[in-house]
């Protein structure tokens, strides 16, 4: 605003010439405010009115005489001047401008004339084209330039490629020979008759892995062929949980092929079993001769040893006539064996396989190995050198019986004893007789202890199983024992068990 008038500045205590008095009933605090400030009103829904400004207030801040608008306006300006019919903002025949205020009406206009006429479109010079002499050249440019970064891309890849050539031969000569050649030594194949290779080659074709799945689970043994007519010898524990638990037993052959296989007859006392298969051109193993085994003879174990079919191990024959006594194994076998013992390398999934001499022929049915506890070395399951095979010439004649009546009789004393020693000799010690039996006839009572049969010394009472079993049902042997400190004899005639 304009000064117009006398009005006091900031510094003025005497506005209007007013005194005192009249100032602080002006800008003072009321008679009945102690406080800064009063205190808030009482809500009220209407506004409370509004006291009209005291003399002093209109004299310091009211308009001058003369000036009746709220604000001057600047030197030059037209007071009272309106927009130019052209200002989009104002419509030279409107009241007053909408957009300054907002009590102004609003209304919505009429949509734009499209059929009416339009506006000419502004002059717009239209581009030149490119002289057609100076694309050719832009063009020629370009491909002169790829030409080039193509170049010089083969020339590095060149020149990179020989330098490091160059680095490698020159930096490292003793790792690189461009004329290297290995010698190679062709020495003549020795395989003579009789060697590991040669009787594997002829055997492995007559020895069988043998696949059980029943209910308790499935697991893997071996076999072996020992007739034409599909005949196939394996062990009592193999197929024992297929034959007591409704299960299934299959073949598998070396040349890969398979055949479903029928029980012709199991021995849980020997620990024997035959299967037939329905095969025709089957390679039958050649039986040998137990009895004719020494003590360092080599052998030969074929299997399918944890399940791996066809493998072949060699050793030697390391004891004979060794009583061992085979039972559990989730199977119902409860047998007493007279085995040949092996160091030739024996696992689970070898029972049932070959033991085989230096002819190739079968001199005995893998059946077992002596195995450490988890708290010795931790073998555990697996071979530790010493293995047990049934010997063939006991196999044989079991296996006739299976054969031919699909049942075994074994011969039996009717007794049941446990080993003992009294520090200089062993025996086995009788703790019952069954009455009507061989040893019942012969005279033999509990408390006895047996220590020979025929020539035959007795150390125990598995010795004494396997040695009665090794004579024939009906054959009378003669029995030393010991009474009351007296050794005495008894001839006695052996029973079927």
């Amino acid at each position: 605003m304009t000064d117009q008038g006398a009005r006091s500045g900031p510094g003025s205590t005497d506005p209007g010439g007013a005194g005192p008095a009249e100032l602080a009933a002006a800008f003072g605090r009321p008679p009945d405010v102690a406080e800064s400030f009063a205190p808030p009103p009482p809500l009220s829904t209407r506004a409370a009115p509004i006291a009209p400004p005291s003399p002093v207030q209109r004299q310091t801040y009211g308009r001058p005489a003369d000036v009746d608008s709220s604000f001057d306006p600047p030197p030059g300006a037209r007071k009272h001047a309106r927009p130019e019919p052209e200002s989009p903002w104002w419509k030279p025949d409107a009241p007053r401008d909408p957009w300054r205020d907002a009590a102004s009406p609003a209304r919505l206009g009429a949509p734009p004339d499209l059929d009416g006429p339009q506006p000419p479109a502004p002059d717009v010079a239209p581009e030149e084209p490119l002289d057609r002499r100076r694309r050719w050249q832009l063009r020629q440019i370009s491909l002169t330039a790829a030409i080039v970064l193509l170049a010089g891309a083969l020339f590095a890849g060149v020149a990179g490629g020989v330098t490091g050539y160059l680095a490698a031969s020159r930096l490292a000569p003793a790792l690189l020979d461009p004329d290297a050649t290995l010698t190679k030594v062709t020495p003549p194949v020795n395989r003579p008759p009789g060697s590991v290779p040669d009787i594997a080659q002829r055997v492995l074709p007559a020895v069988v892995s043998v696949e059980v799945r029943s209910s308790g689970g499935s697991g893997t043994g071996s076999g072996v062929v020992i007739a034409g007519e599909g005949y196939v010898l394996t062990n009592n524990h193999v197929i024992s949980a297929a034959a007591t638990g409704r299960g299934t037993v299959r073949v598998l052959f070396q040349d890969q092929s398979v055949s479903a296989v029928r029980i012709v007859g199991r021995d849980p006392k020997s620990d024997l079993a035959v299967l037939k298969v329905e095969k025709r051109g089957l390679t039958v193993a050649s039986l040998g001769d137990s009895a004719s085994l020494a003590v360092g003879d080599q052998v030969i174990a074929i299997g399918s040893p944890l399940g791996l079919a066809g493998t072949v191990t060699s050793g030697i024959v390391s004891a004979l006539n060794r009583p061992v006594r085979l039972g559990g194994q989730g199977s119902d076998t409860n047998a007493v064996i007279n085995a040949i013992q092996t160091d030739a390398a024996i696992n689970p999934g070898n029972s049932g396989g070959a033991l085989v001499d230096g002819s190739g022929a079968v001199i005995g049915i893998n059946s077992a190995i002596a195995t450490l506890s988890s708290g010795g070395t931790g073998a555990g399951g697996g071979s530790i050198g010493v293995g047990f095979a049934i010997p063939i010439n006991e196999a044989r004649e079991i296996a006739e019986q299976l054969i031919r009546t699909g049942s075994v009789d074994h011969a039996t004393l009717g007794v049941t004893a446990r080993s003992v020693t009294d520090g200089s000799r062993d025996g086995a010690l009788i703790e019952m007789v069954s009455p009507g039996g061989a040893a019942s006839k012969a005279g033999i009572k509990a408390g006895d202890v047996i220590t020979k049969v025929n020539d035959d010394v007795i150390n125990g009472s598995d010795q004494l199983v396997v040695t009665v079993r090794s004579h024939k049902v009906g054959e009378v042997v003669t029995v030393a024992y010991v009474r009351n400190g007296a050794t005495r004899r008894a001839s006695a005639t052996l029973q079927a068990d």
